[in-house]
């Protein structure tokens, strides 16, 4: 079926608004709600966000992009630090309240750390973040 305005969204093309800075502050909130042995345990990865995801994944919320811990051996060394990246314009378009921007920032961020440590997308379904 298909509703006048519809984009997929769940909110009829509205947006939810929130400043670049606000958004950034719960991302920041949720990392340092992981726990710390986890974070303790992440090295050589940062966190970036951006506006928009790639377009051709237009409604992708976070993006791993570097070689989990799984996959690292005795000879990794000397590569640039793996990256986590959350997109504000994907993850506000799904959320009608900032309270539903705290949760879906806290799963995303959850999840991309999540495949640092080498989980696969059916293993954080069957743990709830996917």
């Amino acid at each position: 079926m298909h509703l006048p305005g519809w984009t997929g969204c769940g909110r009829l093309g509205r947006v939810m608004e929130m400043s670049e800075e606000r958004f950034e502050q719960l991302c920041v909130a949720a990392l340092e709600q992981v726990p710390e042995e986890l974070t303790a345990l992440l090295d050589n990865v940062v966190m970036f966000i951006e506006d928009d995801a790639p377009p051709e994944e237009p409604h992708l919320l976070g993006l791993y992009h570097g070689i989990p811990l799984t996959e690292r051996d005795s000879h990794y060394g000397g590569h640039l630090p793996d990256r986590i990246t959350i997109f504000r314009n994907p993850t506000l378009a799904i959320c009608d309240s900032e309270e539903q921007v705290v949760d879906e920032v806290h799963i995303t961020v959850v999840h991309e750390i999540a495949h640092y440590f080498g989980l696969d997308d059916d293993r954080l379904h069957e743990l709830g973040y996917a």
